[in-house]
């Protein structure tokens, strides 16, 4: 007697859409740009010098980069101070962010979501990617659900063969 077994891929058939944040992420490299390096004594900024570095720095090194310009000093910094360095960055940078390396990555995953169509979605069952290569700010998976909220049928956390419910729409 020859019985044949056949396996059925309940996820395939679940009609779950599963949706990877990291698809969306931009891979670019992550700069911290530290203003406490141009800073005189490590107390102030002095304008002529400055201005100086600014003329003469090689800021095509930020050539599609993600940079966050920071002071870790505590330091008297004027704000045309990171409004000249953004300026130099930008023609040469993906982004720049005023903030901490996780403030750049909010921003980045931000802007990233926002491209996203949320009625591309509308009526469905989603399932956020909770893990993967890259780590995603919690940020991200807010943004996400908000987006989302709106418009499917339901959202879940995690693989589709181990989910955690966020949202079920009642009709």
């Amino acid at each position: 007697m020859d019985i044949q077994e056949n396996i059925i891929n309940k996820v395939a058939n679940s009609g779950l859409i599963t949706l990877n944040l990291e698809d969306f992420y931009h891979k670019g490299e992550r700069v911290l740009y530290d203003i406490k390096d141009n800073l005189f004594h490590g107390l102030m900024l002095r304008e002529k010098d400055f201005r100086e570095f600014i003329k003469t720095h090689d800021w095509s090194q930020y050539q599609d980069k993600n940079v966050a310009i920071f002071c870790s000093a505590d330091a008297i910094v004027p704000t045309w101070a990171y409004m000249l360095l953004a300026n130099k960055m930008k023609p040469y940078a993906h982004e720049v962010v005023f903030g901490t390396l996780d403030t750049l990555e909010a921003v980045l995953a931000t802007k990233a979501l926002s491209k996203i169509d949320p009625q591309a979605y509308a009526n469905e069952r989603v399932v956020v990617k909770g893990c993967g290569d890259i780590d995603v700010p919690v940020s991200a998976y807010v943004e996400i659900t908000n987006l989302l909220t709106p418009v499917v049928k339901s959202i879940m956390f995690g693989e589709p063969c181990s989910t955690v419910p966020v949202f079920k729409r009642k009709d």
